[in-house]
């Protein structure tokens, strides 16, 4: 069994993604980083490039659309690691804007929310046994201003966006989400919050547009990820301000 804590970051398939800077800033704080992708060889070759700085972290594979494979990564990390203190639900689909002009593909939009909603939520439901063991639980969902009324630029009543966008609405469902479980898990201590990192440079040409670097959005879920144990729950956060739903 790991005595340092000991986080899970879903969806760490690319070097320039969030989840991979979030798993090295953890690293550096002495965490024990499970990181975990769809396909587990992805998931092997960014372990090692971490592994290869110093840093605790061992790769596993999820896919938070499948039952079995949540259950089977539960079972994995209560064997093989002992604990689990911080889940980072950090695996998202976020495809180009509809086109305004054509009807919503709902399949498509269905396929969205199986991933950006459902994927979290059965995550949870499998290790929260684990999380509920850790004197000090911490649940992270990655959301985004897009899902929020009041985001200046990409609220949902003030975005330019002038169609539905599927993923501000998945989004939108995070954040209510987040703040049921916060209610729910009071009473064992697990504290848990959505957190926005920005628009953040992490494809290649982002950074043209305007877009934060990528340590600067990860170090706003490395933030909640490390509360004290009385820290805010069930809020809605940007570099640690409040953000409003």
């Amino acid at each position: 069994m790991h005595t340092s804590p000991v986080a899970l970051i879903t969806g760490v398939s690319r070097a320039m993604g969030l989840g991979y800077e979030t798993a090295r800033q953890l690293g550096q704080r002495g965490y024990h980083v499970l990181l975990t992708a769809r396909h587990a060889a992805q998931a092997d070759a960014l372990a090692r490039q971490l592994q290869q700085e110093g840093l605790s972290v061992t790769a596993h594979a999820l896919d938070v659309c499948s039952d079995d494979s949540a259950t089977q990564l539960a079972v994995a990390v209560a064997q093989h690691v002992g604990r689990l203190d911080v889940l980072i639900n950090n695996a998202a689909v976020l495809l180009p804007a509809e086109d305004p002009a054509a009807p919503v593909d709902l399949p498509a939009a269905q396929q969205r929310f199986a991933t950006n909603v459902f994927g979290p939520w059965r995550v949870v439901q499998a290790l929260l046994p684990l999380l509920r063991h850790s004197p000090h639980g911490r649940i992270v969902n990655v959301s985004s201003g897009m899902g929020s009324f009041s985001d200046p630029v990409w609220g949902l009543t003030n975005s330019a966006q002038p169609t539905v966008n599927v993923y501000a609405l998945t989004k939108l469902a995070l954040n209510g989400l987040t703040a049921k479980l916060a209610k729910d898990l009071r009473a064992d201590r697990i504290l848990v919050n959505a957190v926005c990192p920005g628009f953040v440079a992490t494809q290649p040409g982002f950074a043209d547009y305007g877009a934060r670097p990528v340590p600067e959005g990860a170090a706003s879920i490395v933030w909640a990820a490390t509360l004290p144990d009385d820290g805010p729950t069930g809020g809605f956060f940007r570099d640690g301000q409040p953000l409003g739903w």
